[in-house]
């Protein structure tokens, strides 16, 4: 059983930055996948960055270049450092854990098995 639990969501204004953590508890000694994904209002819930056991990654289109996804393996805690935030980004942001020893990244929701229960971004312009 795994346990993730969001942290550092906040408002800010368009340009402005904010680095989300999520506190992973349990057992992720196997390999696994981890992703973040976010949701806005009325819309679909949307991958935005992955994260692999071996250290791939992968980042949505639209944050591409401006959000950075890393974990530290000492304190077990997965990041998003998100930077040049536009009023799009604006939603509740979760992360996203699955045992998996693909050697490939997922943005899909399907592929994650654990969820935690978010952390809310708001852009203002």
């Amino acid at each position: 059983q795994v346990q993730l639990v969001e942290s550092g969501g906040g408002s800010v204004q368009a340009g402005g930055s904010l680095r989300l953590s999520c506190a992973v508890f349990g057992n992720t000694y196997s390999n696994f996948r981890m992703a973040w994904f976010r949701q806005a209002p009325g819309k679909e819930r949307e991958g935005v960055a992955a994260f692999v056991s071996y250290g791939r990654t992968s980042y949505a289109d639209s944050v591409k270049g401006r959000f950075t996804i890393s974990k530290d393996n000492a304190k077990n805690t997965l990041y998003l450092e998100m930077n040049s935030l536009k009023p799009e980004d604006t939603g509740m942001y979760y992360c996203a854990f699955s045992y998996s020893a693909a050697l490939s990244t997922s943005l899909m929701r399907y592929e994650y098995a654990y969820w935690g229960q978010g952390t809310q971004v708001t852009v203002s312009s």
